[in-house]
């Protein structure tokens, strides 16, 4: 666009807006009230600032005891289960004696973030210096509470990542702006989420702030996954953290222009009082979170003592503007080593990604492992339509199966939207009433949602036996049935109605018109809204998708982090992730993805059977029209999802290259369990005419 009709057009929409910006006085004005009403009471007097006596806290003091200069020591845990992952985080705030450092993607403002963000300010209030960065896109925009959380005490400070126009909060005129005016400075998103405690103990992986990542929502859920790392490497977590602390981009809250226009109409506003939609569930959180035994059993026995770990994370200046030009200047971190651990893999890559979209350099790595005379086995777990809240995204995967498949050799299983074995306590999918708690007796279950081995295993064996040819193969049940028990309740779960005016009910029996803005969903220069939700499902009741971003390289490499292994991470979005160099959590973190990839869980994506007549001709016409930039409206596709059927002549699950498969495995058609509907032209349409947008996906 000719630069004069730019600055014309982004004053027009600014105008149009409703916000001008405030002038440089006005913001000093702003952060001078948010400054002058924030509190310096500090409620305790005691040198560790009253802190809670945890034996998670207490695991990163015993790894910088162990330490040496030349020798680290650290210990990993990794949390797999939504609730779980929540009372760590509650747990580890309430134990910081000196700082807490948290920078995330989404902040809302439902249960579980209000429960954080109440106890980050408690622990301002008792001395403790905390410092909140969320990115602008997907986090926080009431006003009432940034300016409450701005003005609130001496010791939180909150600062927002790249913020459009200066505003916290953004309407049509400002999405049309992005568009026209700055499209990729508008999608350069701050994706980390990292929380650092007294520079002792780190969390890093897929979770936000949000119910559907700490499995607290009626509608759908994210099987997530984080790691607890313990030891000298937070230093690097709380390094890379000021980095972007201290970046251009991150603006304190009370310098915003509709912040800062709140604080100069109405003064510093109140903190709107918590309004929980399930108390009691809450409670249990702060009741698990305040309990030494089940945080030391749930956290502290489960850790896995590990020598060699990194955190690798990109830094703010990969959103530069001379990055484009200058790609060797240093700014891409986090895809560059995850790349080469994935290029020096022998035997196994275990991918697993939400969104598989792979970038030109991505797809010309695993080409290049796919030429080797012994190629390593690439499994990649990712999401089904049924599964994923990016339609759009899965679109793209769909139209490259072919090619996943058969020139890259791909194995792929699609996450189920109603997984019989996640690890997640399936009474929290049940709906209540409001104000009421939820099915069951209040206690976690002791048979439901245990997390694979080494991560918080409470359910069950949690283990999976491997097979030589690396397949997962589930236990035999106990005789406590606990299988069959997980089964009933999963069953019950997702076919309860969701209830209250929270969501429109559908004709099809799912609901999924609340309106979060979950995950990779944004809206669009047409409107303010979540452009991309979940598709209506054939069934009732919460559902799951697939949000963990994990790799393990030849069951010696363990990588939990925030980069999907797509283009958006690799040139949009700053990343970070933790490499641990330690087969016993490798092995770990690969049972845990083995038991999502399993039949219970995932579909598995195979060529289909071959035609009688005309098979080479449609396989070519396939090719040549997945190909073309734009059309692609061939409608007989290479491969499908796969259902396993056990029996006497197949009691194992198989990989699709064995010469059993299609007499194990029924095909269940192209979007199980998606209400198609005229959804299947949707994703046709997408699928003929997306090509183009691969970058930005």
């Amino acid at each position: 666009m000719n630069p004069l009709l730019r600055v014309v057009v982004l004053a027009t929409l600014l105008l149009g807006s409703g916000c001008a910006s405030l002038s440089n006085a006005e913001r000093d004005r702003a952060s001078g009230i948010a400054a002058q009403a924030r509190s310096q009471v500090v409620d305790c007097d005691k040198p560790d600032r009253c802190a809670l006596d945890s034996p998670l806290r207490a695991l990163g003091g015993h790894a910088f005891s162990e330490s040496t200069q030349a020798a680290p020591r650290h210990y990993a845990t990794l949390v797999d289960e939504g609730e779980v992952a929540l009372v760590a985080r509650v747990n580890l705030i309430r134990s910081a004696t000196r700082s807490i450092d948290l920078q995330t993607y989404i902040f809302d403002k439902d249960d579980s973030a209000r429960l954080v963000l109440d106890e980050l300010l408690a622990a301002a209030r008792r001395g403790v210096k905390v410092r909140v960065l969320i990115d602008q896109l997907s986090a926080i925009s009431d006003l009432q509470i940034l300016g409450a959380l701005a003005s609130s005490h001496q010791n939180f400070e909150l600062r927002v990542y790249n913020p459009t126009f200066g505003k916290a909060r953004l309407n049509y005129a400002d999405y049309a702006g992005s568009v026209l005016c700055c499209f990729r400075r508008f999608n350069q998103r701050m994706h980390n989420k990292l929380l650092v405690i007294d520079d002792a103990l780190g969390v890093v992986g897929g979770r936000n702030y949000q119910d559907d990542y700490y499995d607290w929502d009626s509608e759908y859920n994210f099987r997530d996954r984080d790691v607890v790392v313990a030891g000298p490497v937070a230093r690097g977590m709380a390094a890379n953290f000021d980095a972007f602390w201290h970046a251009p981009r991150s603006v304190p809250a009370e310098r915003l222009n509709d912040v800062g226009l709140i604080l100069l109409k109405q003064g510093a506003p109140a903190m709107p009082p918590a309004d929980y939609r399930r108390p009691q569930r809450v409670e249990q959180v702060i009741e698990e979170a305040t309990d030494a035994e089940y945080v030391r059993r749930t956290f502290v026995d489960t850790a896995l003592p590990v020598a060699s770990v990194r955190y690798v994370a990109d830094l703010p200046r990969k959103h530069r503007r001379e990055r484009a030009s200058q790609p060797a200047n240093g700014q891409h971190v986090t895809e560059p080593q995850l790349d080469a651990l994935i290029s020096g893999a022998q035997s196994e890559v275990l991918l697993q990604t939400p969104y598989l979209v792979l970038s030109k350099p991505a797809r010309k790595l695993f080409e290049e492992l796919r030429k080797r005379e012994n190629p390593p086995r690439i499994v990649v777990s990712t999401n089904s339509l049924a599964a994923t809240d990016n339609p759009i995204v899965y679109a793209l995967s769909y139209k490259y199966k072919r090619r996943n498949l058969r020139e890259l050799g791909f194995n792929i299983y699609e996450y189920k939207p109603f997984p019989l074995d996640a690890p997640v306590d399936y009474r929290n999918l049940l709906p209540a009433p409001l104000g009421e708690a939820p099915a069951g007796d209040g206690k976690r279950s002791s048979l439901l949602g245990g997390s694979a081995a080494g991560s918080n295993a409470r359910g069950g064996s949690g283990k999976s036996n491997r097979r030589s040819d690396g397949v997962a193969v589930q236990p035999a049940p106990t005789p406590a049935t606990a299988e069959d028990e997980s089964d009933r309740v999963a069953d019950t779960a997702r076919r309860q109605p969701t209830p209250g005016p929270a969501a429109r009910r559908l004709n099809d029996g799912s609901a999924v018109e609340r309106r979060v803005l979950r995950a990779e969903t944004r809206p669009s220069f047409l409107g303010t809204k979540a452009v991309n939700k979940p598709l209506p499902v054939t069934r009732s009741g919460a559902r799951m998708g697939l949000h963990a971003k994990s790799l393990v390289v030849d069951r010696r490499i363990g990588v939990v982090g925030t980069h999907n292994f797509d283009p958006r991470s690799e040139n949009y979005n700053t990343e970070g992730a933790v490499i641990i160099d330690d087969p016993v959590f490798a092995e770990a973190l690969a049972q845990s993805i083995l038991r999502d990839i399993h039949p219970k869980n995932s579909w598995t994506v195979a060529p289909r059977t071959k035609p009688p007549v005309l098979s080479g001709l449609n396989y070519s016409v396939g090719k040549a029209s997945e190909a073309l930039p734009v059309l692609d409206f061939w409608p007989w596709r290479y491969a499908t999802d796969y259902e396993f059927q056990p029996g006497p002549d197949c009691p194992e699950p198989l990989q699709r290259q064995d010469a059993r498969f299609h007499t194990c495995y029924i095909a269940v058609g192209d979007f199980p369990e998606v209400n198609v509907g005229p959804k299947w032209l949707l994703v046709r349409m997408l699928t003929a005419f997306g090509a183009g947008l691969v970058p930005i996906l």
